[in-house]
């Protein structure tokens, strides 16, 4: 957990190279993070927030806020408008059968269902929801949503999104002196509440199971 927290918390180093190396990386790592889910997008922007609150906060704050909201918001955009042309092919897209394999069919369904009922606010609240953007994303390229009707709904997504693991970050900023300490809890803490709805929902399938045995 400190090589991690240490290695993460090194995305903005010092005050001098910020602007010259921590925030264009931090913006490639949630743009790449987006379209292929290797990067733990989450995470690195609780971790850059952190950085930040032991900095010059107010300023560096509202640039770790801008830089991520905006590589999540191209990053999204960028992966829909890959989809789309999957859809119109008649031989279909690598990147259409990437969202594919990353949506399960009940999830997928559950999306479908709620993007009917909903619309774009199902959309808005994707992407606070552990594993709920894919999903989301994919019934709104299989509704034939156009790239202009997704970009609305995901800015206030993504602005979301960046607000909330950017509060993990200043949490564990504000608990801790030492910027690695505050690192490690916002990555545990970031951990915790992506597992959170996976264990929930493993306890309710387990549940029936268990009272038709007694």
């Amino acid at each position: 957990m400190i090589r991690l927290a240490a290695a993460v918390s090194s995305v903005v180093p010092t005050e001098t190279t910020q602007q010259a190396f921590g925030y264009p990386s931090l913006f490639l790592l949630v743009l790449i993070g987006a379209l292929v889910p290797v990067v733990p997008t989450g995470a690195l922007v609780s971790s850059a927030a952190v950085v930040a609150w032991h900095r010059t906060a107010p300023l560096s704050l509202a640039l770790v806020f801008v830089t991520a909201s905006l590589a999540a918001f191209c990053g999204d955009a960028a992966l829909y408008w890959l989809g789309r042309r999957g859809l119109g092919s008649k031989n279909g897209s690598r990147w259409l059968e990437a969202i594919r394999s990353r949506a399960p069919q009940d999830r997928l369904e559950q999306a479908q269902r709620k993007l009917a009922d909903h619309g774009v606010a199902v959309l808005v609240l994707s992407r606070l929801v552990p594993a709920g953007r894919i999903p989301v994303m994919l019934a709104c390229l299989l509704a034939k949503w156009p790239l202009r009707r997704f970009a609305r709904g995901n800015l206030p997504a993504c602005l979301a999104w960046t607000v909330t693991y950017q509060v993990i970050g200043i949490l564990g900023g504000a608990l801790f002196e030492e910027p690695w300490e505050g690192v490690a809890a916002a990555i545990l803490l970031t951990v915790l509440v992506g597992a959170a709805p996976g264990v929930w929902r493993r306890i309710r399938q387990s549940a029936p199971a268990h009272r038709s045995s007694n």
